[in-house]
């Protein structure tokens, strides 16, 4: 069984987030670990991933849709979402060489992972035909977005499991405009996020194969100038 860290994280910045990635991509890039889970919340932000959309996507003035959280371009696939408290963002850092270098096997086994998590509630949850990510009926309830390099995977999933679902009527999320977004408390299942992250983190361990151990943000080593 390859061998792994998870990094488990309470409320964290998106940029701060950003740096903990890349400070756990030198890592793995360095072969101390096949591969390092961040789970984490953010603050209110949305993001807008490399496909862009921004204009069409954005259904309030700019200025408005930046007095209620944050907006950040950034690297991983995808158009626009949005991060808060109540969502568990996974970052999966791993080395894609340890299991197959095929990022379409990546995105499903991600989207497993999710599916196996929210059967552990009674919830029945698939994919849609088209689009990335993990739905129950026509809601989306996990959007997934990564980047890869030197087949090293950043970036990652957004699970809403209390997530304040009001922030996604502002957006056409991920650039989807037929259909709705979900969370598990939406679905009538309230469960403290903490207890969601384990049975995550189990889950990933059984679809991908890894075993992990906990690690503290002090073991990353400060990493100068790291890019990714």
């Amino acid at each position: 069984m390859r061998k792994g860290e998870v990094l488990k994280l309470g409320i964290v910045p998106y940029t701060e987030g950003k740096e903990i990635q890349l400070k756990a991509f030198e890592r793995v890039k360095k072969g101390e670990t096949d591969g390092i889970l961040i789970l984490l919340q953010h603050p209110p932000v949305y993001t807008i991933g490399v496909s862009g959309g921004f204009d069409e996507n954005i259904l309030v003035p700019l200025e408005e849709l930046k007095k209620k959280a944050e907006l950040y371009k950034v690297e991983r696939g995808g158009k626009i979402t949005f991060h808060g408290p109540g969502q568990i963002v996974a970052y999966p850092i791993f080395n894609l060489a340890k299991w197959q270098k095929d990022v379409h096997l990546f995105v499903y086994k991600l989207e497993e992972t999710i599916i196996k998590l929210l059967e552990e509630y009674g919830i029945k949850a698939g994919r849609k035909p088209k689009y990335t990510g993990v739905w129950v009926g026509d809601e989306k309830i996990c959007a997934i977005g990564i980047a890869v390099r030197r087949w090293i995977t950043w970036h990652g999933i957004a699970f809403n499991v209390n997530t304040d679902l009001s922030y996604f009527g502002l957006i056409n999320a991920c650039g989807i405009t037929e259909f709705g977004v979900t969370s598990m408390q939406k679905l009538g299942i309230n469960e403290d996020i903490e207890k969601v992250k384990e049975k995550m983190i189990d889950k990933f361990s059984e679809v991908f194969g890894i075993h992990f151990n906990e690690i503290t943000l002090d073991r990353l080593a400060v990493i100068d100038n790291a890019k990714a």
